[in-house]
């Protein structure tokens, strides 16, 4: 918000070269980047929109250089987001519109509702039914501890295919039992708050 004082990263300032072998240093988590795992603009009309999409609102500020988190159903994860990964607003589960593109992340749960709503979003972003949006990529939050089962992970690794980027945060039982986010951070939160920052950084 204006006049906010600004939210610093801690990932960022923090990260520090890790240990390699032979003696050499390994890469920090500031050389980490996620390539691109699906296409990085519109398909247009190649790709038909889901029957239902999410909506569009253009009452949303423009937040320059910062990002919005979508979440694309409820208990997306994205306020937990906002605290782990500074930097994002929450676009309140509707497409924002400003005057200028915003950049959008599109967060969703790793179980099947979650995936195929994060699927349908992107659906809808691909077939160009989305105006004034860049797409940077989705964010998938464990909904369960452990390992996912087969034919959840070949279900986010299809809709990887339609995302420009996709991003995992593993199960972390301290959030759910509401301890604060900063807290408890998993080491997949550096690799996604540098990449974030990077995308959005001015050219």
């Amino acid at each position: 918000m204006a006049g906010d004082a600004p939210v610093l990263n801690p990932w960022l300032p923090q990260s520090r070269p890790s240990g390699g072998t032979n003696g050499k240093p390994g890469r920090s988590v500031q050389d980490l980047s996620t390539e691109l795992t699906g296409p990085s603009a519109p398909q247009g009309r190649g790709v038909p929109p889901p029957e239902q999409g999410l909506p569009h609102a253009s009452s949303h500020p423009d937040i320059g250089q910062a990002w919005w988190w979508l979440g694309v159903h409820g208990g997306a994860g994205v306020t937990t987001l906002e605290q782990a990964v500074p930097g994002g607003r929450d676009a309140g589960r509707v497409w924002p519109v400003s005057a200028r593109p915003q950049r959008v992340v599109l967060v969703a749960r790793s179980g099947a509702h979650g995936v195929r709503a994060a699927q349908h979003a992107a659906r809808q972003w691909a077939s160009g039914t989305v105006t004034g949006v860049e797409l940077l990529g989705l964010v998938v939050v464990a909904d369960a501890p452990g390992r996912r089962p087969r034919t959840l992970q070949d279900l986010v690794r299809l809709v990887s295919g339609a995302v420009p980027r996709l991003w995992e945060i593993p199960w972390v039982e301290a959030w759910r039992l509401g301890e604060p986010p900063l807290a408890h951070l998993p080491k997949e939160c550096a690799p996604l708050a540098h990449d974030l920052t990077r995308l959005t950084r001015p050219a």
